[in-house]
């Protein structure tokens, strides 16, 4: 797993490249967000999103359809040690759904984009992604 990319992947790069190329260059890279929950004392949680757009507040977040879980793929687990890797990515799906949440409390919209959309239905990925931009 140490072998994974966390930034930079090729669908991410994908996705800026034609951002920038459709003339929306203001986005930030994995730019921190920090918010403050009631039981935040000690330390303040953040949320880091792939692609940000400070000024229009927009959250852009570029899942992989393996390790996300992906409703559309239905990736099958692997076969040995299931009970880890079921957990492992309830967790994942668990942690990318409160930071959606918490985005939208802080008034962000939120795109979530697919790994297999930016394969498969390119420019139609990118058309909701720019009319959600304006």
């Amino acid at each position: 797993m140490s072998a994974n990319r966390p930034k930079d992947t090729k669908p991410e790069l994908l996705l800026r490249r034609a951002l920038w190329h459709a003339g929306h260059r203001g986005y930030r890279v994995n730019y921190r967000i920090k918010f403050r929950t009631p039981q935040s004392a000690v330390r303040t949680p953040s949320v880091r999103p792939d692609i940000s757009f400070v000024s229009k507040k927009t959250a852009i977040f570029v899942h992989g359809c393996y390790w996300h879980r992906c409703p559309k793929c239905k990736y099958p687990l692997p076969k040995t040690n299931t009970a880890f890797w079921t957990a492992k990515f309830e967790r994942n799906v668990a942690r990318d759904e409160q930071k959606r949440k918490e985005l939208r409390r802080l008034g962000w919209k939120v795109i979530t984009v697919w790994e297999c959309d930016l394969k498969k239905r390119f420019s139609a990925t990118l058309n909701r992604i720019l009319r959600t931009l304006g």
